[in-house]
């Protein structure tokens, strides 16, 4: 497996099975997960994994660019299409030929856009925006989610037929928190890979450190993690990791969350939990109403009474050689050889 797939816990070597069982096929991949799990990251060892290795890995995301622009950018224009368009384009479709096209954020995607992507995925040919030839392609396409697009299509906020054109194999990334033991590990990695960048020799994790990146809930993930592991080595003078006193502090007083002080607290709480160990999927039946013996209307109508609302962290937002100086990994330090 690519050696950017960090993880042994039980939940992520699933994720890991997924990949080797579908990376040598060429269907359709839809990876689902919290902002900041790494969807992009297992994108690329499906696509390095399998047969098209050698040829482009495209990428695009579907939230950073404007609804306007968006099937310029995947199809191309000709030249003329509109104001500005000074020159034919390719597009990234025919960029991804004979590769991967990597569709991320896909629940922003317009629904106006939305039939003309499916005809795309389906046929393997469009038409530039502008244009009335049609362009042949060979492409793999692997789309990434934080949205529960189920519940879209329900809503009829996401064209069915979309959906299950995309759904053929789907993988679910767990968040951090559901894989605190791979913590160790991913730490190691940042300190072999961030360290070289940033010139820092940093070799040792102190004990406490560690108990408190592994009591911390990390609401961002394996992004949230990267970034405070970069600033811990940027304020490192020595060989041992050390954050500012600050940071600390953050993690150890938010690592165990307040008891509820009232009913609608606890019950805001409880739905919160089920929410997240379902990805914020309501419907179906592993989704959080039926976890919860609810109907989905009175599980919506509970989340609003009690301002419950789908942040921009939840799934569907409304080589340097290392050694481990001790094996116990809930209060273990970190060295670099």
């Amino acid at each position: 497996m690519p050696a950017n797939l960090i993880g042994t816990s039980s939940s992520f070597s699933n994720v890991l099975q997924d990949v080797e069982m579908v990376a040598p096929l060429n269907c359709a991949v839809l990876i689902q997960g919290e902002t900041g799990t790494g969807k992009e990251v297992v994108a690329r060892a499906i696509h390095d994994s399998g047969p098209r290795r050698d040829k482009p890995f495209v990428a695009i995301n579907c939230a950073a660019i404007p609804s306007a622009l968006l099937e310029s950018e995947l199809f191309g224009h000709e030249k003329g299409a509109f104001t500005g368009a000074v020159s034919q384009t390719t597009g990234r479709f025919l960029a991804a030929h004979g590769g991967t096209l990597f569709l991320d954020e896909l629940g922003d995607m317009p629904l106006e856009l939305q039939p003309k992507l499916l005809r795309a995925i389906q046929e393997q040919q469009f038409e530039r925006v502008g244009g009335n030839r049609s362009v042949r392609v060979d492409v793999r396409i692997i789309a990434a989610t934080n949205m529960d697009l189920e519940t879209m299509v329900e809503d009829k906020t996401f064209r069915a037929d979309l959906y299950y054109r995309l759904n053929v194999f789907p993988i679910a990334l767990p968040p951090l928190r559901d894989r605190k033991e791979d913590i160790p590990l991913l730490v190691r990695h940042f300190l072999v890979r961030l360290g070289t960048r940033l010139n820092r020799n940093v070799r040792y994790v102190p004990d406490e450190l560690m108990k408190a990146l592994l009591q911390y809930h990390w609401p961002g993930n394996i992004r949230e993690l990267q970034n405070f592991v970069e600033r811990a080595l940027i304020t490192s003078t020595g060989d041992t990791l050390t954050p500012r006193s600050s940071e600390l502090r953050t993690l150890t007083s938010q690592a165990r969350p307040k008891a509820p002080t009232t009913l609608a607290d606890a019950e805001r709480t409880h739905i919160e939990r089920v929410l997240e160990e379902t990805n914020w999927k309501l419907s179906g039946r592993d989704g959080a109403a039926a976890k919860l013996g609810l109907p989905r209307t009175t599980l919506i109508s509970r989340m609003q009474k009690l301002g419950i609302t789908k942040g921009p962290n939840s799934v569907g937002s409304f080589a340097n050689t290392v050694s481990i100086v001790r094996n116990d990994q809930l209060s273990h330090s970190l060295a670099i050889a």
